[in-house]
């Protein structure tokens, strides 16, 4: 089944070659979402919310996708038979959607400035959605296959892009 989606705008950072893993929240650098100007009035009330979702498509992607990886970033980190992509964050997926909590800092008419944003300059929108603390926060989260990770504290500060000196 083939399924299509329109971009709703889209996203401006400084990122043109390199992109961090994860939002890096006081990243250097304006973030902005522009909506396409027939949007703009489905941001009434938005800015009562700290938080938002982002959905993007990741269209600088041209890699096909493997089912069982070994993600870069984890380097000597890596369980030695990699993980199944689906257990990963992996922007290389059958359906290149990605997703990032940012904070909204401010929305003019029909541009939302944000928090780090972890995409390329250019990434096409495909929705927004704020997030709601109740409903959005997971007091029994785990880390799941990360736990068996040596020395998960050092590289969980590298997944956040949290400057460290070891």
């Amino acid at each position: 089944m083939n399924i299509n989606f329109k971009s709703i705008g889209i996203i401006e950072t400084p990122y043109m070659d390199f992109a961090p893993y994860q939002p890096v929240e006081e990243d250097n650098g304006e973030f902005k979402i522009i909506l396409n100007p027939e949007y703009e009035e489905g941001l009434h009330k938005l800015n009562r919310f700290k938080y938002i979702y982002v959905l993007y498509f990741i269209n600088k992607v041209s890699k096909k996708p493997e089912l069982t990886i070994k993600p870069s970033w984890l380097g000597s980190f890596a369980p030695e038979s990699g993980i199944g992509l689906f257990a990963s964050r992996s922007p290389v997926r059958p359906n290149p959607i990605g997703l990032s909590i940012v904070r909204i800092k401010k929305i003019e008419e029909n541009i939302i400035y944000t928090s780090g944003l972890d995409v390329f300059d250019g990434t096409p929108v495909l929705d927004i959605k704020p997030y709601i603390k109740d409903l959005d926060t997971k007091e029994d989260a785990n880390h799941g296959w990360l736990d068996d990770v040596k020395d998960k504290d050092h590289l969980m500060l590298h997944i956040k892009g949290i400057p460290h000196d070891y």
